[in-house]
């Protein structure tokens, strides 16, 4: 199977990724609400816990719309897909120190490591608009980080939007016409 085909099968199977990006969306608005209303801790366990399963809630979101949930085993990049996937569990420990230093950097730094792990996706779905959402999440978790304080959720609120209005945008190019 060509690079080509293999990109082109991911973004088929995933809609370009919009469907994980939407429920990750929705789990970092309900992290950002929980840490809003219920306080620090209830937000960062949302998130953590909620991040485990934005890739069965995806797979099912896939299914309940009559959709194949997976790749192709000949496809030579589902090797890959794992590999990235895993960069952000691996990454917690950053997040964690970074939270314990100071809790208002908790989602800058989510923002930080989970738009870094977005970039091999720029290969993986062969989308150019992943360096955009990368770009996005990196520079508003620098911000935020940098800005002081803008209280603990206002990260939370952001990357869901962030995510939220890449997941539209995704779907809406998928849904043009090729030239």
């Amino acid at each position: 199977m060509q690079v080509r085909d293999a990109q082109r099968e991911v973004r088929d199977v995933y809609l370009g990724g919009a469907v994980g990006q939407a429920v990750s969306g929705l789990i970092w608005l309900a992290s950002a609400a929980c840490g809003t209303w219920l306080g620090p801790r209830q937000g960062i366990l949302v998130l953590v816990v909620g991040g485990m399963f934005i890739f069965p809630l995806t797979q099912l979101v896939l299914r309940l719309g009559g959709r194949p949930a997976s790749l192709g085993p000949d496809n030579p990049l589902r090797a890959l897909a794992m590999q990235v996937a895993f960069t952000v569990p691996l990454a917690l420990p950053v997040i964690g120190a970074a939270t314990l230093h100071r809790v208002e950097w908790f989602y800058p730094a989510f923002l930080v490591i989970v738009g870094g792990h977005y970039l091999p996706f720029i290969f993986l779905y062969g989308m150019w608009q992943y360096g955009v959402l990368a770009a996005l999440m990196l520079a508003a978790g620098v911000g935020l980080g940098l800005s002081g304080p803008g209280g603990f959720s206002l990260g939370g609120w952001v990357g869901g939007a962030i995510l939220l209005g890449f997941a539209a945008w995704t779907l809406a190019q998928r849904r043009r016409p090729e030239a």
